[in-house]
């Protein structure tokens, strides 16, 4: 029988789970379309691999199985799965029509609603997925400037400006890796030292889970500012959760670019750049960024929606709440226990779990973290990702199995044994950074 959302299950059956792993190991590489979402991000062997089911903040594996689900599609369900009033959009646009020979209404509506809310938003453009509005970004730098280099803190996607600071660089010609460098969050002097005159352009994610210090993004505004140099926030994240204007809003900062993606239509796929007139314009024939499904219209019905939802219900506020209970519960949860090798970090509306190695290995520590989890019917990769649809219910239940686990992960620690207390193979590290943004590799 597949396991309800209870703190006495069993570990989940993962039987068709662990079958069409089986057939895509041979069709798919890498299994998975998104790294966050593949096999290497849960427990081998207790966590399921495919959901075939969602519905507000829950969701279901291929087994069956319903699990309270803190990923939320890695980020864009914002509002929640099948959340009426953005189904209703898509429903109303199919019967007219997805794809068409010629623009859409929907693609004026929609810029003048994110010409409302987003402070830099002169103008605005569309595409798919956010790889693709970042790279826009750094193309209109580069032509607005007349430079090259491109300075990046953060995670921007696959596109191979950005990977070539990676260590998959594999496949980039040496003269675009060349010209992408990097710099250290909350670390003025690490921007200031990668400076030079053919620097075009600073991207970065204004917050992923550090908060700035020191006036750290006034003074990287002020800097690019200085020199010259176009300032790109990723707002990816941080757009329309940490508040309706994003980053921009929340630190009083107008980026001359800025990107987004998740959180905008609740799970359709799109994103958009927003910028200055200026450099925007350059779009109309200095440079080339169109694509054919950039004014598909039933994603562009979904965004239309889904901001109305955000604004009308305060969902950022909601967001923030919500969270706040999760990450302070957390760490009240760990003191009680005396567990003091993890705590719960970042903003209200996204925190994470950290776990320190002086405890014993810190992937095995998430890992018992995540199988106690699912055990109890909580999806959980570490991350607290919020929705409009997490009830205080949710809350309340996942604060019962975050004590339960906590208490699994205590005696495996004070015991010595994790790797017994794991049941499946742990987790694998994450391809994103949330420290050192650093990730140029040293030549050797």
């Amino acid at each position: 029988m597949s396991n309800k959302i209870s703190l006495t299950n069993d570990f989940p059956t993962i039987k068709k789970s662990n079958e069409l792993y089986e057939k895509a190991l041979n069709l798919i590489p890498s299994v998975t379309q998104t790294l966050a979402k593949g096999p290497g991000q849960w427990v081998k062997g207790i966590a399921p691999k495919y959901l075939v089911k969602g519905k507000g903040s829950h969701v279901w594996d291929a087994d069956g199985n319903e699990y309270i689900d803190f990923m939320m599609g890695v980020g864009p369900l914002s509002l929640g799965y099948a959340y009426p009033k953005v189904d209703e959009a898509i429903k109303k646009q199919l019967e007219d029509g997805i794809t068409f020979s010629m623009m859409h209404p929907l693609e004026v509506e929609v810029a003048e609603m994110i010409h409302q809310v987003i402070p830099n938003a002169d103008m605005v453009r569309y595409s798919k997925t956010g790889a693709d509005a970042t790279s826009a970004s750094v193309r209109l730098a580069r032509a607005y400037t007349g430079k090259n280099k491109i300075l990046c803190c953060g995670y921007h996607g696959w596109h191979d400006w950005y990977i070539a600071v990676t260590a998959r660089n594999n496949g980039i010609p040496e003269s675009v890796q060349s010209i992408s460098f990097t710099f250290n969050y909350n670390d003025i002097d690490s921007l200031k030292k990668s400076i030079d005159d053919d620097v075009a352009a600073v991207i970065l994610e204004p917050v992923v889970f550090h908060e700035p210090k020191d006036n750290f993004l006034h003074k990287v505004a002020e800097l690019c500012h200085e020199k010259n140099i176009v300032l790109i926030f990723d707002e990816m994240w941080t757009g329309f959760r940490m508040a309706l204007g994003g980053a921009q809003e929340y630190f009083g900062i107008t980026p001359d670019l800025a990107t987004y993606s998740k959180a905008i239509a609740n799970g359709m796929p799109i994103s958009v750049l927003t910028g200055k007139k200026e450099i925007m314009q350059l779009a109309d024939e200095d440079i080339f960024f169109y694509t054919t499904f950039g004014g598909e219209a039933l994603s562009l019905a979904a965004t239309k929606a889904t901001i109305q939802e955000l604004k009308e219900k305060n969902v950022p506020q909601f967001l923030s709440s919500q969270g706040k209970k999760l990450k302070d519960g957390y760490n009240e949860i760990a003191t009680k226990l005396s567990v003091h090798s993890t705590k719960a970090i970042g903003y209200n509306w996204r925190s994470m779990a950290t776990f320190d190695e002086k405890f014993g290995d810190a992937l095995i520590q998430k890992s018992i973290m995540q199988q106690e989890m699912i055990k109890r019917g909580v999806l959980w990769q570490g991350f607290f990702n919020m929705s409009f649809s997490h009830s205080d219910n949710d809350v309340d239940y996942t604060l019962k199995a975050l004590e339960e686990s906590l208490y699994v992960l205590k005696k495996a620690i004070e015991e010595n044994k994790l790797k017994e207390t794991l049941k499946g193979e742990p987790v694998q590290p994450v391809f994103r950074k949330v420290d050192n943004f650093n990730m140029k590799p040293v030549k050797k």
